[in-house]
Order: structure tokens, then sequence, then C-alpha cells
């Protein structure tokens, strides 16, 4: 079921904790619409030529964000495209009303202990080196719910494919 089309000119954005599915669920997002994807974080892998850990190991958070508001800049005007933005994105006010503007946004989630297995064997997680993965993701959630609940519509990941959540994204949308 595709989207009407008066809705295919805005862009479908996704944010989300990290490990919540947004870019698989982007992915079929862009497949089941017809609609270009933009994944910020390999967009930014991509202008860097290293990878999002590199860049948190080599120059910090401080300037990861602010390269990232750089590409949310950029794409977010583009019309009709999925957007897969980072975990950390909607933490900036203006990352949130430039995607806003152009977009209707969903924001993925799963709870702290499905996050932590989805993310256990993946190291490329800068915010998550430390000792303890599942207190931090705790912690990170707990701080950045007030803006995931600002940023749009909450889509729970819990138990649930890709394409699934996709599908039902189309079906809020329709």
């Amino acid at each position: 079921m595709l989207p009407p089309k008066a809705l295919m000119m805005k862009n479908i954005v996704l944010t989300g904790f990290m490990g919540t599915g947004k870019s698989e669920v982007a992915r079929e997002l862009s497949r089941l619409c017809g609609m270009r994807l933009i994944d910020i974080d390999q967009e930014i892998e991509k202008t860097q030529g290293i990878s999002i850990a590199e860049i948190f190991s080599r120059h910090g958070e401080e300037y990861f964000r602010i390269i990232e508001t750089a590409a949310i800049l950029q794409f977010a005007s583009e019309q009709g495209v999925v957007i897969s933005s980072g975990g950390g994105a909607v933490l900036r006010e203006e990352n949130l009303k430039a995607l806003q503007a152009h977009g209707i946004i969903f924001c993925l989630t799963a709870s702290p202990e499905t996050i932590r297995l989805r993310t256990a064997g993946n190291n490329n997680r800068p915010l998550l080196q430390c000792d303890d993965r599942q207190v931090r993701i705790s912690e990170l959630l707990k701080e950045r719910q007030p803006f995931y609940e600002r940023a749009g519509i909450m889509i729970n990941t819990e138990g649930k494919t890709p394409l699934e959540v996709a599908n039902e994204i189309i079906g809020k949308i329709s």
C-alpha cells in the first residue's frame, strides 16, 4: 500500500535511539514507496571518509553533531525521500525544525533490553563503549526521551520485522 500522492512530496523521516531499526525500516520504506533513501550517518561517512566511530574517536561528539547538522540541513529540504537520521539528531532544535518542515517524523522505539541485544555484537557505537552497556543505554534513553517524544509519531519496534514496521508507518501516513 503506497501513501497518497499528495504526501509523497513530504519526506518520511525516521529517528529514534540506536538499535531501534531505523536503517532497516528506512530501506523497506524506500523500497515499498519507491522513494530515494538518505541515511544521514552513511552520508556523513562518505563526506568525511571515515566511520562514525572514527569521527567520535578523532574529533569528539561535538564535532560529529556539527557535521550531522550540516548534513541534515543539506538533505532535509529535498522532496519525497526517506531520511534515516542518527539517534541523537533530534537533540538539536535546528535539526528537528528542518526535518519537521519538510517531512513526517516517526520515532522508532524499543526497550533498553532489546536495544542492548540488537547492539550487542556491534562495536561501532561510540556512545556505548563502556563497561555496562545496559546502564548506559538506560541513561541515554532517559536523557533523550523528551526529545524523541517531541519529534514525531512514536512506533514501537518490539517483536516486529522491519517490513512490519514499514507497513505500520505507511498505514499511519495513508
